[in-house]
């Protein structure tokens, strides 16, 4: 029995359908646990003080994950992997030694580091916060080092996992960290406080690790410690890593800033920013995560077989295909956004305004979907190419436009009534007095889409025209997407009398049924606009999922 499971979470797939269903699938169920984490969080502290210091005590931790553990991310490691494993397994296996050694050092002493300088940086980050709280969020920053060092380790099993197609594990791992967090919360919280949910959040990055280490010892490529490396070889991956770092670290230094801002506003407002934005993220895991990552070593394999047509048309099927999903996934989430925040938040210390207040930023948020999906493909693919200066330009200067964006935004809000009044009454939040954190979201989403403008202009002038199949998506998936959102918001007002709308249950069936009319409006829509994504999805479910053989290179269905 013990062996049959493993053998199916250890199944290979080799087919991007496959492979992106599979890594949709085990991120809606990472999302569910994702749902109830949050709601656990809001139901036990609200959006005010506690859960401010506990989102604020990521930052410094997650900035030193992606400033570090990037050298061992999916997006660098898997192209070596694939060079390797053209000349042997001992070829992979010496390269995989080094770099985690290289790797554990590393991130092992920047941690030391690390403890001794955050109440420091906590001050400095977070003068908004209370003395008591800034206490608190250097505990809990202490607490969180663990993660870095358990997630790089386990980017580096991903990376494996995933240049050997075994996307089922990987696509598992979150599954299992969120679910050690609910526990942190439920268990351990009730006698620690929020110091209880960091524990948890360091036990599930332990598990993140551990699960994936079984298919690592039974290919034979377990890593070994070592004091010798083979600094050519890291001397390659930090030199290729380096921009997809700093490009990375900028993105965290804006949201450093932006949490920084957020800490100068009425209590609970980086609660709000993160509740909103975590929320947000759900289908930029469940899309643009799951085909840039199932996309990403068959790109690999075609740059480096030189095969640009073959290069291009999978970015070209790929990014159909998120078009495809994130436009009419964006109408819905801005129309149900009041419903969808209810159902995952409205409970106990949880209150109205802080509802409202997070639904708008939501709103605002969602528009930024497909940009933020778009731009880990983009990422992924001139990665894959080699090509890394030019993502790192491009991001540090939508980076620095973001951050001046939400900071204009902010000022306006209070300089200028009229524009804050406009934002908030179109977003039905203009009687609420915390509506400036709402600016925050405002210039992230707008950077984030002149960031992705960018990222597919020099794409194309690298690498060549996408087909013009890719521009109709884009107009039909808008269209269909209006039609959706138009469906959605007739439903809010045709089910809305017809259910007990003060229970849960009520809610949530209105936002449920709301949905279910707007993508059915949308579907007959795409049909007749003939979709060919949709005929694409409708004949991959007809075929036998798990036991389809592979496609080859020049199929149609990509």
């Amino acid at each position: 029995m013990v062996r049959k499971i493993l053998n199916f979470f250890y199944k290979e797939t080799d087919r991007l359908h496959q492979a992106a269903l599979l890594l949709a699938f085990f991120s809606v169920l990472s999302q569910i646990l994702a749902f109830l984490r949050d709601r656990a969080l809001a139901h036990a502290f609200g959006a005010g003080t506690a859960l401010d210091t506990y989102y604020a005590a990521f930052r410094i931790p997650d900035f030193l994950f992606v400033t570090v553990a990037s050298v061992v991310s999916l997006s660098i490691i898997v192209p070596f992997i694939v060079e390797r494993e053209a000349r042997g397994r001992e070829a992979v296996r010496e390269f995989v030694d080094d770099i985690f050694s290289f790797f554990s050092y590393l991130i092992v002493g920047i941690s030391i580091l690390a403890f001794f300088l955050i109440p420091p940086l906590s001050h400095m980050l977070f003068k908004g916060l209370s003395g008591q709280a800034l206490h608190d969020v250097v505990l809990l920053s202490r607490i969180f080092l663990l993660s870095p060092i358990f997630l790089g380790m386990s980017n580096l099993f991903g990376s494996l996992t995933q240049a050997y197609n075994r996307f089922l594990i990987y696509a598992f791992a979150p599954v299992i960290y969120n679910a050690a967090i609910i526990f942190g919360i439920l268990f351990i919280a009730p006698r620690l406080g929020v110091v209880g949910v960091a524990w948890g959040v360091a036990l599930g990055s332990l598990f993140h690790m551990a699960i994936q280490m079984p298919f690592v010892v039974r290919i034979g490529l377990m890593p070994r410690f070592k004091f010798r490396f083979n600094f050519l070889s890291i001397r390659r991956v930090v030199a290729l890593s380096f921009p997809r770092t700093m490009s990375l670290s900028l993105n965290h230094i804006a949201t450093i800033f932006l949490v920084s801002l957020a800490s100068l506003m009425a209590a609970g407002s980086i609660s709000i920013y993160t509740f909103s934005l975590n929320i947000s993220s759900v289908p930029l895991s469940i899309i643009g995560v799951s085909y840039s990552l199932a996309a990403f070593p068959t790109l690999s394999r075609h740059f480096s077989a030189n095969n640009m047509a073959a290069f291009v048309e999978q970015m070209s099927a790929t990014i159909r295909h998120i078009i495809f999903w994130s436009m009419p996934v964006t109408a819905l989430f801005v129309v149900l956004r009041a419903q969808i925040v209810r159902v995952l938040l409205g409970t106990g210390r949880f209150d109205w305004s802080a509802t409202r207040l997070t639904a708008a930023a939501l709103a605002i948020f969602a528009l930024s979907v497909l940009a933020q999906s778009l731009l880990l493909l983009f990422v992924r693919a001139f990665y894959s190419a080699g090509h890394t200066r030019k993502p790192l330009i491009i991001n540090l200067i939508f980076t620095l436009v973001l951050i001046a964006l939400s900071y204009i935004f902010v000022k306006t809000y209070y300089a200028w009534p009229g524009f804050g009044h406009l934002v908030s009454t179109i977003l039905r939040v203009d009687d609420l007095g915390s509506a400036p954190i709402l600016m925050l979201p405002l210039g992230y989403a707008i950077g984030t889409m002149l960031n992705v403008v960018a990222h597919w202009i020099g794409f194309e002038r690298d690498f060549g025209k996408f087909e013009p199949e890719v521009y109709r998506t884009l107009w039909v998936s808008l269209v269909a997407a209006i039609f959706v959102g138009v469906g959605a918001y007739v439903g809010l007002h045709l089910f809305g009398p017809l259910l007990d709308l003060a229970h849960l249950w009520g809610i949530f069936l209105q936002g449920l049924l709301s949905g279910l009319l707007g993508v059915l409006v949308g579907i007959a829509v795409l049909w007749l606009c003939n979709s060919r994504e949709l005929a694409e999805f409708w004949r991959t479910l007809h075929q036998k999922f798990w036991q389809a053989d592979a496609v080859a290179e020049n199929s149609e269905i990509v």
